[in-house]
């Protein structure tokens, strides 16, 4: 192990060997690492354990320089694990360079298949039972963590002290089609919003779009820039501050000649490149198959819509609308890191998945959860979410509008100590 120091913080490097696939243990071996994270004044103190799982699927936990966000309120108490879940960060990756080693779609579509949130929950344990000499522990689930966080409650109760969930209860018994039934005309109101706030993009968003779609552009990794992807920077809509974002992302979009600024293409890269997190693209939806299969949900669902249809709203006078957080099959085809992977990630969508709850084992949950589900959050919707807090026992919901997805990470500490303090039962 080797340990470092930051301004109020002393973090130490842990690498775990846990099995690619748990059912078959003596089987093939991956490493999975994990940040300590604590507190320089209380470093001795015998803190309990505090788990923080990561957004996506597919990103690596943050990287802090030293108590800065939420951090800061958790190492009062806690001693924090910052866990790269299985296939990201610093654990072994899951990439189109690693998986080309194997010889089929079909084999890079079985490997992957163990990169869900139930394999992530049993690694979580292996680590637990190592660091902890099995004593239970806390549990900090921030969006998809939560759905993680879910399924730790489902199978393996036993591990946890305590669970904080924010923005990520997920619907126990809905599909990926129930999931874009929703989040379609959330986008489209979010947008809606947007526009109200910058009107004068209604028109500059419409100018790029007709641009788009009368010349061929690509962006400087090589994948083509279309109207398709260029709604689909809408993403970042769903942040606390989305809409300014997304005002200044169009800023200086179009040149003086009325062409695609290289400024702009350079941001839309960075916005839509999945380098950085190519098992977000390939298990995206899978996330949201509990017991069934997705077969490119987004993009079904999406012709349920006709308001996202840019060429009909470009030949009227309807504003064009964003998409949200959706994964499309021409992504595979576009992005280079991700094209490798489109016949794995085809049949991954035509796979039958397993259960990632347990609605009988929620209903009969001992350990103490708080939860902070966002009234108008535009990734993990409250009609899903609330209906799933009822459905887990002694889970104490706090709905509110104050913020939006990203609160735990904006709100310098506020929503995580809200929800200790639910859970403690101090207010």
């Amino acid at each position: 192990m080797t340990s470092y120091r930051q301004p109020g913080t002393i973090l130490t490097d842990h690498t775990f060997l846990v099995p690619l696939d748990h059912g078959t243990p003596d089987g093939e071996q991956i490493e999975v690492y994990a940040r300590e994270v604590v507190a320089t004044d209380r470093a001795d103190a015998g803190l309990p354990w505090l788990l923080f799982l990561q957004g996506g699927p597919g990103m690596a936990a943050n990287r802090p320089v030293g108590r800065e966000s939420w951090l800061d309120r958790a190492l009062r108490d806690y001693r924090v694990l910052l866990l790269d879940q299985r296939g990201t960060g610093r654990s072994s990756p899951a990439t189109s360079q690693t998986l080309a080693r194997l010889d089929s779609a079909k084999a890079q579509a079985g490997y992957l298949a163990n990169f869900r949130a139930d394999s992530i929950v049993l690694d979580a344990e292996l680590i637990r039972r190592e660091l902890t000499d099995d004593e239970p522990w806390s549990v900090l689930g921030q969006s998809f963590g939560g759905f993680c966080t879910v399924t730790y409650l489902s199978f393996a109760p036993h591990g946890l002290r305590e669970a904080f969930i924010t923005g990520g209860l997920p619907g126990l018994t809905a599909t990926a089609d129930d999931q874009y039934r929703i989040t379609y005309p959330q986008v489209a109101r979010r947008t809606e919003a947007y526009y109200r706030h910058y009107p004068e993009d209604v028109d500059l968003v419409r100018r790029i779009a007709t641009y788009l779609s009368e010349h061929a552009v690509s962006l400087p990794d090589g994948q083509p820039l279309t109207v398709e992807m260029f709604q689909s920077i809408g993403r970042m809509l769903g942040a606390g501050t989305g809409a300014h974002d997304m005002h200044y992302v169009l800023e200086g979009a179009l040149t003086q000649d009325g062409e695609l600024s290289d400024v702009f293409r350079y941001k839309v890269l960075a916005l839509m490149s999945y380098s950085a997190g190519p098992l977000y693209a390939v298990l995206h939806e899978a996330c949201f198959a509990n017991g069934s299969a997705t077969r490119w949900s987004a993009q079904r669902i999406r012709a349920e819509f006709a308001s996202f249809d840019a060429a009909a709203a470009l030949a009227g006078d309807a504003p064009v609308l964003f998409t949200g957080e959706m994964v499309y099959p021409w992504m595979l085809d576009g992005d280079p890191v991700l094209r490798p992977l489109r016949a794995a990630a085809d049949l991954l969508a035509d796979r039958d998945w397993p259960p990632l709850y347990d609605p009988a084992r929620l209903a009969a949950n001992e350990v103490p959860v708080a939860a902070a589900v966002y009234y108008d959050d535009m990734y993990v919707p409250r009609q899903l979410a609330i209906p799933t807090g009822e459905a887990i026992t002694g889970l104490r919901p706090w709905i509110t509008n104050e913020y939006e997805h990203d609160g735990l990470r904006v709100s310098n500490g506020q929503v995580l100590d809200r929800l200790i303090a639910m859970v403690r039962g101090t207010i």
